[in-house]
């Protein structure tokens, strides 16, 4: 009898323990694939709301999309072909004359950017820009191309504005605020990489105040995304599930995948008004060129545990030289605030009004003095 009643009760256990799992199975697809329906319930018994619908990424970008533009520019570049201009011993005796007339060469380049306003305002980065002879903007609720002027840019933040002159209203895109994004949200590039237009990535913010170096730029306080972006994403729209820019895609780290940055709206914000009415942006600038202390710059300065800022070099002619300041210095306080790194310092002085007189007390041959300096203005458009 014992035989007769264990098979059973196997089977019906195990057709249980199948169907639990069928079960556990479809809710966690349903979870992972976002269905609408799906919600769950907090600690207080609030229904709360699941991952976005099937559909909420492409309604993002149906209503997105149509504001992101493709940007062409072309520059023209003078050269010589007279082979003799390249011997010294040539120029020396017979100057830079050439016996053949110069020739001229296009260059082509491409980028993204998003319509800011309905009459045809435009954000892009300045790298995308930078040099251009002729810029042309495409629209794709538009038949063709439209001559683009640039209204103002700025190097360091490497942000621009063009302006083209539509033929009616054109879609745009609001700004949203980068500040209360979090590491984790979705996020989605729109852009035209490698010219392929209109090109859709997702991913998440992966990290948030990432400061980067590509070439003589000096990035500061990016988005860190996963999202894929590729050249010819530079100055397109990296946006929320709200629909809203958070971020203007700018670089890629070309030894890594999944790897790429933004510029945080919020900056965009806090310049924007200037870009377009004084066609560029002015930055405190103390006029000098830091690095940080390194064990054997402790040691050969004997500052023992003290961190700062040391002073490379100096702009001749700048603020912290006509105060006195010189190679070798290392500063450690500025305007009563503790400076830690180079960062501290440029954080600092990048709060400064222009035309504030500021202490900087810096170490010197293992002396402490201090200098008063007068902030200027930095001009970068």
């Amino acid at each position: 009898m014992k035989d007769f009643f264990k098979l059973p009760r196997v089977k019906v256990f195990g057709s249980f323990l199948v169907g639990a799992l069928v079960v556990v199975t479809v809710f966690l697809a349903g979870s992972w694939y976002g269905l609408p329906h799906l919600t769950w319930q907090d600690k207080a018994g609030q229904a709360v709301a699941g991952t976005p619908g099937p559909d909420a990424i492409p309604d993002i970008v149906a209503n997105a999309g149509p504001a992101v533009v493709r940007i062409d520019t072309t520059t023209v570049q003078s050269s010589q072909s007279d082979p003799f201009l390249n011997d010294p011993f040539f120029r020396q005796f017979f100057g830079n004359q050439s016996r053949t007339p110069a020739q001229t060469q296009e260059s082509h380049a491409l980028g993204s950017g998003f319509i800011i306003s309905a009459d045809g305002y435009i954000l892009t980065n300045e790298h995308v820009i930078s040099g251009a002879d002729s810029i042309e903007v495409t629209v794709s609720t538009r038949d063709k191309p439209y001559p683009a002027k640039k209204v103002g840019s700025d190097q360091e933040l490497d942000l621009a504005v063009l302006k083209i002159e539509p033929d009616g209203d054109l879609p745009t895109i609001p700004l949203g605020d980068s500040d209360s994004i979090r590491v984790g949200n979705w996020a989605i590039a729109i852009g035209n990489p490698y010219g392929l237009d209109h090109t859709v990535t997702v991913g998440v913010i992966s990290a948030k105040e990432r400061p980067i170096s590509v070439e003589d730029r000096q990035y500061r306080n990016l988005l860190q995304t996963d999202a894929s972006i590729n050249p010819g994403n530079s100055g397109g729209p990296l946006l929320n599930l709200n629909g809203e820019v958070i971020g203007i895609n700018t670089a890629i780290n070309a030894q890594a995948q999944g790897i790429g940055f933004a510029i945080p709206s919020n900056t965009v914000k806090e310049v924007y008004n200037d870009l377009v009415s004084k066609g560029g942006v002015t930055h405190p600038w103390l006029g000098v060129y830091l690095q940080s202390v390194t064990k054997e710059i402790a040691q050969n300065y004997g500052l023992g545990d003290q961190t700062g800022a040391v002073v490379a070099s100096t702009v001749s002619g700048g603020p912290a030289s006509k105060a006195g300041l010189q190679r070798g210095d290392v500063i450690t306080r500025y305007n009563g605030v503790n400076i830690a790194s180079p960062n501290d310092l440029i954080d600092q002085v990048t709060a400064t009004p222009v035309g504030s007189q500021v202490e900087i007390r810096f170490i010197r041959g293992g002396q402490t003095q201090n200098a008063v300096v007068t902030i200027e203005a930095k001009s970068s458009n």
